[in-house]
């Protein structure tokens, strides 16, 4: 059977409707999910283990039955170990049915199907009775319900329903605990990432600087957690203000509450500073007495950092305070935890909160609209004044007095840099409501709003009467879009400078001119582990999940290449750095084809894991922007790139024996090729190992 799916092309910016595959979404959830991350983390595998065992055994140990009940199961790892461990019976939940369905599998596969029950509903659903899906309650509760930010995915109302129907009271729960920790911090990159600051412009009248209005200023920000690999922050990114924080812990035992609660922490400032971001994190301890821990600490408050266990499922949280606040070096103050049943934010407090009548339990939401338009990298590429100041000297090349320029990118700045610059006229798309609502206010608080136009309108919609019968001298793009994925959606672009042709007057000027797509071969350190078969884990078969997610890696659009914030994830350069396609803005975008065939030679030794793709814009012919690495590669081919844009990985199903060849090439073929119609690019890289002949 065939179904139709809309979809947005972030490219062309037009609604395609495509006929796919009935099992279309499941292929893209299996090919996008982190199982193979979850089942590479032996570190959480062998801690639940031992935690399943020692569970089983108090239970056995009251000379009663172990049965044990398994909300999210998954591929039912932790039910086989609950039996491998004694249980007398296990009741696997998991409402996603193709992974049930491999769950059963998998569980016939080892040889568990008499003594686990895969029940292919939400936990909320399960019945227990004669007749329903479980004869009795369970007296062993195993979950791994968990996410970042601990209970996004839900946790506390599943505990909240298990407990009241599904488990005895006082049943043993692996984990038994888990406690969030939090740690203040002031930080100007991470507070970058949520405050619009000033920017400043060097024009030939003197300096201007572009303020935030103050709606954006008090902006408490966005409602929702950023999760990062904190262990790629640099400490010398921040400034730790107080010591890691215990702010709350859930006993998963016992009967768990799921309504909005706040949690106090008073303490006392380790140095002077402005409090801007909490650093938080989780541990969850397998067994009541605190001995079996499994915890997200990232390496400066870990008990043994050589015992770090890296994982891309499970990272650390940075959250945001509604404003900054001055604290004193030994002057206490107090951090409160707040949560409903999903979210976790934080606020910090003068005096204590149970005399505040200020304290507002509410989420945090955005009233500025930015925090709507912009995601946190966006914030810190507005925020970047050395990159600002390469579109200055840019746009100082190109600008004249008499320029009338047109600003095509989603809540971009560039409008206001021309006009600073001298612009004679100046017009901004803004096709959307919010950044069209964004821009007004920005231009108001810099008394702009009668100097910039502002077009609420779909670009090939624009008419003569908009631009006040002018002709465009100047198109300028960062390029940035907000439905923009991977590096090449920014093609819009090139969409636009072809819908807009018809008001480009005579020698108009196109910034930037070109762009190029560049490709890398890398060795990851660890984010391979994402794609990986993991065949064996634990001493169990899961060969039927590794198949699983190959076949849904084989649909289209799961072959394609993905979005990686790569500043977070280490990689080696194995080859240079190669120019792959050229796409030229001075001209509309062409009726056919453009493809590229070749081939990259291997310069290093290593793993081949991936191909790493990034476009660079030209935005003249002495400058050039880089969305992918900042700087050649190191001797050693470590990479520096970009921390505001998110590269694409290809993964190769397959690496090279890195101390491979002698003699030989080992180079990776590809054939990449944009099309125009879709917008959309296809790409093919495959690895090969050829030895040269000795005679």
């Amino acid at each position: 059977m065939r179904i139709f799916c809309g979809r947005a092309n972030p490219t062309t910016g037009s609604v395609e409707w495509l006929e796919e595959d009935e099992h279309y979404d499941y292929h893209q959830e299996i090919a996008r999910s982190s199982y193979a991350d979850m089942l590479h983390d032996k570190d959480r595998n062998m801690k639940y283990y031992q935690g399943i065992q020692a569970a089983v055994s108090r239970v056995k140990d009251r000379g009663q039955k172990a049965l044990v009940l398994d909300i999210g199961t998954g591929t039912g790892l932790l039910s086989m170990m609950a039996v491998t461990a004694g249980a007398d019976f296990c009741y696997a939940i998991e409402v996603f049915k193709p992974m049930a369905d491999a769950a059963v599998k998998i569980v016939e596969k080892n040889g568990f199907s008499d003594k686990i029950k895969v029940i292919n509903k939400h936990s909320t659903e399960v019945t227990v009775g004669p007749d329903g899906d479980m004869p009795c309650r369970a007296n062993i509760l195993i979950t791994e319900l968990f996410d970042t930010e601990l209970i996004g995915e839900g946790a506390l109302p599943s505990y909240e329903h298990a407990h009241r129907h599904l488990v005895q009271e006082n049943c043993e729960a692996v984990p038994h605990r888990a406690t969030i920790y939090a740690q203040l911090v002031e930080s100007r990159r991470m507070w970058s990432w949520n405050k619009l600051f000033p920017i400043r412009v060097q024009t030939s009248h003197g300096e201007q600087v572009i303020v935030p209005p103050s709606e954006v200023e008090q902006c408490p920000g966005a409602p929702s957690v950023y999760d990062i690999q904190l262990n790629q922050v640099s400490p010398t990114d921040f400034t730790v203000l107080s010591n890691v924080l215990p702010m709350f812990s859930v006993d998963f035992s016992k009967q768990v509450s799921s309504s909005a609660a706040c949690h106090i922490r008073q303490f006392e400032p380790l140095a002077s500073g402005r409090a801007q971001v909490v650093l938080s994190w989780w541990d969850i301890e397998m067994d009541p007495e605190g001995k079996i821990k499994c915890t997200m600490a990232p390496f400066w408050a870990h008990s043994d950092p050589k015992e770090l266990q890296w994982r891309d499922h499970w990272m650390q949280c940075v959250y945001f305070l509604p404003q900054e606040e001055p604290v004193i070096q030994g002057s206490a103050v107090f951090l409160v935890a707040h949560h409903d049943d999903y979210c976790v934010w934080y606020s910090l407090q003068r005096t204590s909160p149970e005399k505040n009548e200020s304290i507002h339990p509410g989420r945090p939401v955005c009233d500025c609209q930015a925090h709507l338009l912009w995601n946190r990298p966006r914030f810190g590429e507005i925020n970047d004044q050395d990159r600002t100041d390469q579109y200055i000297q840019a746009l100082r090349t190109v600008l004249k007095s008499d320029s009338v320029c047109l600003c095509v990118s989603d809540g971009s700045l560039l409008s206001m840099l021309a006009h600073h610059l001298g612009a004679e006229q100046v017009f901004t798309i803004e096709s959307s409501a919010a950044s069209h609502r964004l821009m007004k206010k920005i231009f108001k608080a810099n008394h702009l709003e009668d100097k910039i136009n502002i077009i609420e309108k779909r670009p090939e919609l624009l008419t003569s009467a908009d631009l006040e019968g002018k002709k465009v001298s100047l198109l300028l793009g960062e390029p940035f879009f907000t439905t923009s994925l991977l590096p090449w959606h920014n093609l819009f672009f090139w969409y636009v400078r072809t819908a807009v042709d018809q008001h480009l007057g005579p020698g108009a000027v196109v910034m930037p001119q070109a762009a190029s797509l560049y490709a890398l071969v890398v060795e990851f350190r660890d984010l391979w582990r994402i794609r990986s078969p993991c065949g064996d884990c634990e001493g169990f078969d899961v060969h039927i999940m590794d198949d699983m997610i190959k076949r849904a890696l084989d649909f289209r659009e799961s072959k394609e290449a993905e979005p990686h914030p790569l500043w977070e994830y280490p990689c080696r350069g194995l080859s240079e750095p190669q120019q792959i396609l050229t796409f030229d803005f001075w001209q509309p975008v062409p009726p056919q084809p453009v493809r590229a065939e070749g081939s990259i030679e291997l310069r290093r030794p290593g793993k081949s894991h991936g191909v790493v793709l990034w476009m660079e814009y030209h935005l003249t012919q002495d400058s050039t922007v880089s969305t992918g690495l900042l700087k050649p590669a190191e001797d050693k081919g470590d990479c520096c790139w970009n921390p505001h844009c998110k590269q694409a990985v290809y993964f190769f199903s397959t690496t090279l024996d890195p101390s491979a060849p002698l003699g030989g090439s080992r180079t990776v073929s590809y054939t990449v090729e944009f099309h125009p119609d879709t917008g959309d690019i296809t790409m093919d890289f495959t690895l090969s190992d050829t030895l040269e002949d000795e005679h």
